[in-house]
């Protein structure tokens, strides 16, 4: 990245490798935790920042213990355990519905790899929802006791991650950037692939179609330099990108 001066500055990051990432499982708003490389790679993800000079004023997270766990590890690796954070839902990963729990490559043998596709990166098509009554539903999740039971979601399309995912990055994240730009601060984002995806198609102005293609991997900080307007004026991967690159693909060949 070249030089410029001082400027909204936003890392994006995806949590470390799952416990379910490793048996390539449908994750969703399941809660597990981070398997011993997951926390190599937010320690990891927390050196890149603190290499790269970044001067993490605040940060943002889900609700859900891999995206936190994630964000602790990242930074004590900075020595800024301190740092302010704000959690909230809307940052969750997509509501997978029925597939939570099922393992990816099974199911594209079950209903086959066209019908898979359109279940995980279609921008506008959710999965199977969870029937009433399913002990997977979030309803009876005491983190989600004080959120109106009919915004909770029985399964998401991404289109769904980004009308609950931009008003929080609006009303709340954006007033952190031009606050912590005053002097020459940066807010962290640790959240989940379609939570970041929406904030990425966004920011990047992808279009529905061409968002199916984007894979965003574990643990690899992703920085944007923006203008005051929130427009982006330089962005990328932290560290090696072609490191980055052969991540990414390995979350596209999850399914087989």
């Amino acid at each position: 990245m070249s030089s410029v001066g001082v400027v909204p500055e936003l890392i994006l990051l995806r949590h470390g490798q799952s416990e379910w990432n490793a048996k390539n499982l449908f994750t969703g708003w399941e809660d597990v935790n981070l398997t011993d490389q997951g926390q190599q790679e937010a320690t990891h993800a927390g050196l890149l920042l603190e290499q790269a000079g970044v001067d993490v004023r605040v940060l943002h997270t889900s609700l859900l213990t891999r995206a936190i766990r994630t964000a602790t590890l990242a930074l004590d690796a900075m020595g800024r355990p301190w740092v302010p954070a704000q959690r909230d839902w809307r940052l969750n990963e997509r509501h997978y519905g029925d597939l939570q729990g099922k393992n990816k490559k099974e199911t594209t043998e079950q209903y086959g790899a066209e019908q898979v596709k359109i279940w995980r990166r279609s921008y506008t098509t959710p999965p199977p929802p969870l029937g009433e009554g399913d002990s997977r539903r979030a309803n009876g999740d005491t983190r989600y006791r004080d959120i109106d039971p009919a915004l909770l979601p029985a399964s998401e399309c991404l289109a769904d991650v980004v009308a609950r995912t931009l008003p929080y990055y609006n009303d709340v994240i954006i007033p952190d950037l031009r606050h912590t730009a005053r002097s020459g601060g940066a807010v962290l984002v640790v959240a989940h692939g379609n939570s970041l995806r929406a904030l990425r198609k966004e920011l990047d102005g992808i279009s529905d179609d061409d968002i199916v293609g984007l894979e965003i991997p574990t643990g690899i900080p992703f920085r944007y330099l923006l203008n005051d307007n929130g427009s982006v004026i330089e962005s990328g991967y932290l560290g090696d990108a072609d490191l980055a690159a052969k991540a990414a693909a390995e979350v596209a060949n999850q399914a087989g």
